[in-house]
């Protein structure tokens, strides 16, 4: 008998050493189950996920036209293109000022909401639901009501203005107010969602660490909010900005229904110019490259979600 063969007796022979040999031998057998369990939700991914989005990478390399029976690849002349177009360089701009606006203006309300909805000793359910409707009504159904509100002649919110001495004004066809207009439908929208959210992470506060901030002198509403609600809302104000964002930057409905970019460019967004160019012009080429940026966007924000949620929130 060789000494291998000696080595191999004399490990089987050891007490416990079938057992060992039988853990070691199971995990190829449970791995290919796994793997058979795993792969027709990876080929799912595959097609409606990798497969899609590489084919839009694909595509902002070439100059194909919606319809054209043939392209050409031009490498980066899409991006060249692109980077010294002015309309790109506003339609993006308008997207962070609507990002900007609606991102802190959607958290400060929809945390205000949840507060005045927590506090109050009835009707809480009845609050949730007025509130939380503009989130399950169609948006581009409540953008045409809102066409209707912001009218420069009958519009209700002019009407308002002239009832209480004010003069009116042309919301959605001024360059200096259009794209504000939007964005305040945009807060009105988002509100409701934060406001679930945030009660959500309401209701899960200990109550005994108000009792403890009470006995510490933190007799009033602001002390308790300041030392207690706010920190211990720190996961959930993380997630409600990284959604608030990233549905900011999806904009589309109320651009398309209300202003359609106009007037002048004032309130083009990304996604809208992505249509255009995809939808009108025929350019899916551009339109692709154009994507691709919006998808830089918005990876970046998730890993920059991922990577302050993996920190953890620490309380002092």
């Amino acid at each position: 008998m060789s000494d291998a063969a000696a080595t191999l007796q004399g490990v089987a022979a050891a007490p416990g050493a079938r057992a060992w040999l039988f853990a070691r031998a199971r995990p190829t057998g449970r791995s290919g189950a796994a793997y058979a369990l795993a792969a027709p939700a990876f080929v799912l991914m595959l097609l409606m996920l990798i497969g899609p989005l590489g084919g839009v990478v694909a595509l902002s390399f070439t100059d194909y036209q919606l319809g054209a029976p043939s392209f050409a690849w031009i490498g980066l002349s899409n991006y060249h293109e692109m980077f010294a177009d002015r309309v790109f360089w506003i339609s993006l701009k308008n997207t962070l000022t609507y990002v900007g606006i609606v991102v802190p203006g959607a958290l400060a309300f929809g945390l205000g909401v949840a507060l005045l909805i927590q506090s109050g000793a009835g009707l809480r359910s009845w609050y949730r639901t007025v509130y939380f409707l503009p989130v399950m009504a169609t948006l581009i159904a409540m953008a045409i009501v809102w066409e209707f509100m912001l009218h420069p002649q009958f519009g209700l919110v002019n009407g308002l203005l002239r009832a209480a001495g004010l003069q009116g004004h042309s919301w959605l066809q001024d360059r200096g107010t259009a794209l504000y207009s939007l964005c305040a439908i945009g807060i009105w929208q988002a509100t409701g969602f934060n406001m679930v959210l945030f009660l959500a992470g309401i209701v899960s506060i200990p109550k005994h660490l108000y009792d403890a901030a009470e006995i510490d002198g933190a007799e009033s509403a602001w002390s308790r909010f300041r030392l207690v609600t706010w920190p211990m809302l720190g996961p959930v104000t993380l997630f409600v900005v990284a959604i608030s964002a990233i549905r900011s930057f999806q904009v589309f409905d109320t651009v398309q229904v209300l202003t359609k970019g106009g007037p002048s460019k004032s309130s083009e967004v990304l996604i809208y110019t992505m249509y255009t160019e995809g939808f009108e012009f025929f350019r899916s080429g551009y339109g692709a490259a154009v994507t691709v940026v919006f998808l830089g966007f918005v990876l970046l924000l998730t890993l920059v979600k991922s990577a302050l949620g993996n920190r953890g929130v620490h309380y002092a």
